[in-house]
């Protein structure tokens, strides 16, 4: 076998985060470990699930996902994240061996009262994308840098990226990450969020693939 990737390189910059503290974490989809760390990126509270031992591996799954108070915590059917973060727990228990980056990037990166602003204007029929631009904001306003220097920090070797979105992929390896794969992580729609994921797929690039909901 051939030698692992090194993980930081002289092209990188320094890591801007700081693993500060770790504890377990079961939960109903298995046994993780949760780290927090001190982050000169952007200064938010982003965290780690991580299963089993990572540093060093090769193909190790990771989810990177950005927080949605509204699907994650209280169930919403307008988006399918909160379908996401319990498959990609799943998946990383059934692998054995995988992280889970919790970023705190709520409604692509603009904020929990401009996420609902941006529902107002969904309401009275703009798309999420244009819902976006009515407000000022770029179509996704999401940065992976923290990402990257947390997985960094974790001493991967390798990742395969449990995502649909190729930007994911493409900030990640251009901050020094090795993606030996992306892995598709496209769940049912409901009749509440066909719209939004036909726009993803649309105007956003997203890889994603359709049946209507029965």
């Amino acid at each position: 076998m051939g030698a692992l990737p090194k993980i930081t390189s002289p092209t990188l910059e320094p890591l801007r985060v700081r693993l500060v503290a770790m504890a377990d974490l079961p939960t109903r989809f298995g046994h993780f470990k949760i780290a927090s760390f001190a982050n000169q990126v952007d200064g938010k509270d982003h965290v780690a699930l991580i299963k089993g031992d990572v540093r060093g591996a090769r193909n190790v799954r990771v989810r990177m996902h950005s927080e949605c108070l509204t699907g994650d915590a209280l169930g919403s059917l307008r988006c399918d994240c909160r379908d996401q973060l319990e498959a990609a727990l799943a998946e990383i228990e059934r692998c054995g061996t995988g992280i889970l980056l919790y970023l705190r990037q709520e409604g692509r990166g603009i904020g929990i009262a401009n996420k609902i602003r941006a529902y107002a204007l969904q309401d009275g029929g703009l798309d999420t994308v244009d819902a976006n631009l009515a407000l000022g904001f770029r179509v996704d306003e999401r940065d992976y840098t923290a990402a990257a220097h947390m997985l960094r920090a974790l001493g991967v070797g390798s990742i395969a990226l449990l995502t649909n979105n190729p930007d994911k992929v493409r900030q990640l390896r251009r901050n020094g990450i090795v993606v030996a794969k992306r892995l598709a992580h496209q769940l049912p729609s409901n009749p509440h969020n066909l719209a939004y994921l036909k726009t993803k797929a649309r105007r956003s690039g997203h890889r994603l693939r359709f049946e209507e909901p029965r």
